[in-house]
């Protein structure tokens, strides 16, 4: 069973549903295809409008609704990263440039460390050097996979997974994709979990 995992490393709910989903994925015995794509060439195509433009009520709710989950979780959640929001490229590059040459097992490891670092330790995720020693933490040498993200061969594979999001029909992130069945957002987990026939992974997991 393969996973298509569609995502913005900027999107605080695929940062509060990221370990979740690695430890469901696990107990199921998934692969993971790690797709990080770009969200501002699918919202127009699927009727979505990024933060700043959704109205003020959807704003403030939405901070409403990100304390409740960071509490019920117990998951480090950060309201207003100072970096937030922020470009993706240079995250979605190493990423990209890792899962081509380590596979998506290490991809995955690797985005969620980007993630817990814009939304957890409020780190300036625009500085290369804090991308690489997150990237050091894990094992890998960041200014190496800098380096290869900057081929174009890299960025063909952002535009061709964005593609692929746009033809299967997903408009939001996190987003999970089991044989063309789309799981939106990391409160629909426990359906994913029971789609693949495991238990799902609580906030005490």
């Amino acid at each position: 069973m393969v996973i298509d995992y569609y995502f913005s490393h900027n999107s605080p709910w695929a940062y509060l549903g990221s370990a979740r989903f690695a430890e469901i994925a696990r107990r199921a015995g998934a692969a993971v295809a790690v797709r990080p794509v770009d969200f501002g060439r699918i919202f127009p195509q699927s009727g979505g409008l990024p933060l700043p433009k959704r109205a003020p009520q959807r704003q403030a709710y939405r901070l409403v609704e990100l304390a409740r989950w960071r509490d019920h979780l117990g998951v480090p959640l950060t309201l207003h990263p100072k970096a937030f929001p922020s470009p993706e490229g240079d995250r979605v590059r190493m990423v990209l440039a890792l899962r081509d040459a380590e596979g998506d097992a290490a991809a995955l490891r690797l985005a969620h460390g980007f993630m817990a670092a814009l939304w957890a330790e409020d780190a300036d995720v625009n500085d290369p050097a804090v991308l690489d020693a997150v990237a050091g933490r894990l094992g890998f040498d960041g200014p190496a996979l800098r380096r290869r993200g900057a081929d174009p061969a890299i960025t063909a594979l952002f535009d061709a997974d964005t593609d692929r999001a746009i033809a299967a029909g997903v408009f939001g992130a996190p987003s999970y994709v089991v044989e063309g069945e789309i799981f939106w957002g990391q409160d629909r987990l426990d359906f994913l979990a029971r789609r693949l026939g495991v238990a799902s992974s609580g906030p005490a997991d």
